[in-house]
């Protein structure tokens, strides 16, 4: 039994699925689901992206199969919520392209549970959680270089960044910003991810068009 989220799913033949799950135990795994699209099949649910919970496997010679879920939060809010839904699957892919097989991604499972949770909050924009999402990805990953003169950062969006460097997780999404400070954040991702990230995300191309 591993506990994680599911980040990609795929169809295989005529009724099977091949998910990937981040996973708490055993980082990034792939995992097929036997019959999964059949209608009433008790996997078709918890083998969908956002699906949050424990998973039992079976490990075969070369992947594993999935027998049983116990779902504990599907992010149903997303599911009504176009661009929502469009932010999270964008979180989905990093998730996607950062995490590896047998690695620690504690921090990656963690803040993708927090970010999905903030997303379905009225208390943050989409804006905020994504901008908040890619700087602690690429921190905890390794990539981040700081804040240079260069980048023309006001001293309340410097403190921003080095408050989402220090905050844990947990309690990342704990404040709000100015329209002038989120503003500058987001200037500053697009570069960084730029630098950063050397892929082109699906999702990323829809959610420009609709910010």
């Amino acid at each position: 039994m591993v506990t994680g989220i599911i980040i990609k799913s795929e169809p295989i033949g005529e009724y099977d699925r091949r998910v990937v799950i981040l996973t708490k135990e055993r980082g990034k795994i792939s995992a097929f689901a036997r019959s999964s699209r059949k209608p009433g099949n008790r996997l078709m649910a918890p083998t969908n992206p956002f699906s949050f919970g424990q998973f039992k496997l079976f490990a075969g010679k070369s992947s594993y199969t999935m027998s049983e879920a116990e779902i504990s939060n599907y992010f149903e809010a997303l599911r009504e919520d176009f661009e929502g839904a469009y932010y999270g699957m964008y979180f989905l892919e990093i998730c996607d392209y950062y995490t590896r097989e047998n690695n620690d991604e504690v921090d990656m499972l963690k803040l993708i549970y927090q970010s999905l949770r903030a997303l379905t909050s009225q208390a943050f924009s989409h804006k905020l959680v994504r901008s908040i999402f890619e700087l602690k990805a690429i921190m905890i990953n390794g990539e981040f270089p700081g804040v240079s003169q260069e980048a023309g950062l006001q001293e309340s969006a410097v403190y921003t960044v080095d408050y989402i460097m220090r905050m844990p997780v947990e309690k990342l999404y704990s404040f709000t910003v100015s329209e002038e400070v989120l503003h500058e954040l987001r200037v500053f991702n697009r570069r960084l991810c730029a630098k950063t990230l050397d892929k082109n995300f699906k999702s990323l191309e829809i959610l420009e068009n609709l910010e």
